[in-house]
């Protein structure tokens, strides 16, 4: 178990925006697809490779080994996937620590993390993540605090430094021109229309009381909405993009044909998925 210390790990599943600049991004369908960090190698396959292994990977999606693959299906490998990584950076980072008796010793070769910066932060997610509050973490309690977003009862903290990372004048809440300036930070130019969008989303969406600002729970509802699920909503998304005949279902040859959307040049690890399938 670890013993408490200073230290922020907080990853999210995707560093990439669903959206920028009020434009899908691709970028984000490739992470959710085939998960992140471990290769790195996705980038350097020719258009031929990528189709070659995208279809290998299909196979592997396939379950029920008919042919098609279903929404349910895909909705059950982007979650293979989330989880995978989440369970894979858990244990990357623990064996990165070394427990001597009662004493944490943070390994100097990683990264991810700051003495100095955010300790108010990080005692409080730890705190948060400390669910028998013995003071220290067991390794289902550290992935925990390693991703906040996936624990219900962490959910209020990852909303909490959220408000914190927004809310420049830390009168402890989000007003328009913050909201607006986190999204469209150098302002530049004339406004673009989805910047003018997002102002409108704020004032008829985000800001429920209409005061012009947001609060704890209406950035909870902006960030993490009750009845969202982001698996169900980017495997039927996939499927749109891609379904060619509008079955409802997506064939082999529909998602070669369109395996940009699937896997694209961002830097994946689509290579852990092929060597690791056999735990799907």
């Amino acid at each position: 178990m670890y013993r408490y210390m200073y230290f922020i790990l907080f990853k999210k599943l995707s560093e990439s925006p669903h959206e920028e600049e009020g434009e899908h991004n691709n970028d984000y369908d490739h992470e959710a697809f085939l998960g992140r960090e471990e290769a790195k190698t996705f980038d350097q396959l020719t258009p031929e490779e990528s189709k070659e292994r995208l279809a290998i990977l299909v196979d592997k999606i396939d379950k029920n080994k008919d042919g098609e693959v279903t929404e349910e299906e895909l909705r059950e490998w982007i979650q293979y996937v989330q989880k995978r990584y989440i369970t894979t950076d858990t244990d990357r980072m623990w064996k990165d620590h070394d427990i001597q008796g009662d004493t944490l010793t943070i390994m100097t070769n990683s990264p991810n993390f700051s003495y100095k910066d955010m300790i108010n932060r990080d005692e409080r997610r730890w705190k948060a993540a400390d669910k028998n509050k013995d003071g220290k973490l067991d390794k289902t309690e550290f992935s925990d605090f390693l991703h906040p977003e996936e624990a219900e009862h962490m959910r209020d903290i990852v909303v909490q430094e959220t408000m914190e990372d927004i809310d420049k004048d830390k009168d402890g809440y989000i007003s328009l021109e913050e909201y607006i300036g986190d999204m469209w930070p150098n302002q530049d130019g004339e406004e673009p229309e989805w910047v003018k969008s997002e102002r409108e989303q704020f004032n008829t969406y985000r800001d429920k009381n209409s005061d012009g600002k947001m609060d704890h729970e209406e950035v909870k509802d902006w960030i993490i909405p009750p009845d969202y699920d982001h698996t169900d909503a980017e495997s039927k998304h996939l499927i749109y993009e891609s379904d060619s005949n509008k079955d409802g279902k997506l064939s082999k040859e529909e998602i070669i044909e369109h395996y940009d959307t699937f896997v694209g040049s961002q830097a994946t690890d689509f290579g852990e998925a092929l060597t690791r399938h056999d735990e799907f």
